[in-house]
């Protein structure tokens, strides 16, 4: 009980820490504009402020600043058509309606296209026919203060951010390349299925994965407390682009083992097994140098066992060993040797 408990309770922690970032930055931004810039109703700032922080980590700068563009156009459009028509039903839809038709006009994305619109409706709401520049003071306040939090005070590590994604996609394979090994012990045609099925929803932690290397990327170039980390972060993730292909073999792998004789499949199993513990070692720690050693050193070893079997030419066993090299080979490439240097076994 201990053990879901614990995990439970860190998942919370995890979930609710960008939650009370949002809230302090929302705090932050209220007080400045009502007690340092002295407006009387700045709801525009902590609105802004919560909004812009409202993004996964490492997408939260580039958020803030798109979060301003579109509150910018919003709120210009919404006080142009306050000043010019004054207040009403009529001018708040004009204004709305202005608002994204420019915020498309310069390239936006939907989140800036979503904020130009509701800056402009709140602006017209609360006007009462009146404009003035608080309302933009006031958003400006806010995505600053998310820019402090996001680029200054909580920025995610860059390398670190990759390696957490790196994880997740580690487990996936080794959990399916575990439940294929299974089902070539068992037979089981419902256990091969359910391991060719974790096998292709790799493509969401591979695509998560994608994301975050290019986050990460603008994080070390953008952000000045990381910006030492730029060439770790181009090493890093130059090693991570290497599971997008460990994801294919794996797949590949499960595909070719399944069509070989029942007799076949029960002498691959354990090298498929080992090869899935290799990769669940590496999902534990895919930064940790004695690892990726121990895993490179796993793999050279199946690939040695397997130069043993044998095969007629265009058989599903040469189809199945030429798929396990495919995998033995990502494997030590993402566990740090040079591709030129795979040993010839493999």
């Amino acid at each position: 009980m201990a053990g879901p408990a614990s995990e439970a309770l860190r998942r919370w922690a995890a979930e609710a820490w960008p939650l009370l970032q949002g809230t302090t930055a929302a705090t932050a931004a209220w007080i400045i504009a009502r007690h340092v810039v002295e407006h009387h109703q700045p709801f525009f700032a902590p609105v802004s402020a919560v909004v812009a922080l409202n993004a996964v980590r490492g997408e939260r700068g580039r958020n803030a600043v798109r979060l301003l563009a579109g509150v910018i156009v919003g709120i210009a459009t919404g006080e142009l058509t306050v000043a010019v028509l004054g207040g009403g039903y009529g001018r708040l839809a004009l204004a709305t309606f202005v608002a994204m038709v420019i915020a498309r006009a310069l390239g936006g994305a939907r989140i800036v296209i979503a904020q130009a619109a509701a800056s402009a409706i709140l602006t017209v709401a609360v006007a009462n026919g009146e404009a003035g520049t608080e309302r933009l003071v006031d958003a400006l306040i806010g995505a600053g203060v998310a820019l402090v939090f996001s680029q200054l005070l909580f920025s995610p590590e860059p390398v670190a951010l990759v390696r957490r994604a790196e994880v997740a996609a580690l487990a996936g394979m080794a959990g399916g390349l575990e439940l294929t090994a299974r089902a070539l012990e068992s037979q089981e045609e419902a256990l091969a299925e359910r391991a060719m099925s974790e096998l292709r929803d790799l493509r969401d932690p591979l695509a998560e994965l994608a994301r975050t290397r290019r986050a990460s990327s603008r994080i070390a170039r953008h952000t000045l407390v990381w910006q030492s980390r730029r060439s770790a972060v181009v090493r890093e993730n130059e090693n991570a682009s290497q599971l997008d292909l460990l994801g294919s073999s794996c797949v590949m792998l499960a595909r070719t083992v399944s069509a070989t004789s029942p007799l076949e499949q029960q002498s691959l199993a354990p090298s498929v097994r080992q090869l899935a513990g290799a990769l669940a070692a590496l999902a534990e720690k895919p930064g940790d140098r004695p690892t990726r050693q121990r895993a490179a050193d796993c793999a050279l070893a199946v690939a040695r066992r397997l130069n043993g079997s044998g095969g007629a030419p265009e058989s599903p066993l040469a189809a199945a060993l030429i798929s396990a090299r495919m995998v033995i080979a990502d494997i030590m490439v993402f566990a740090g040797v040079d591709p030129a240097e795979v040993p010839s076994e493999v």
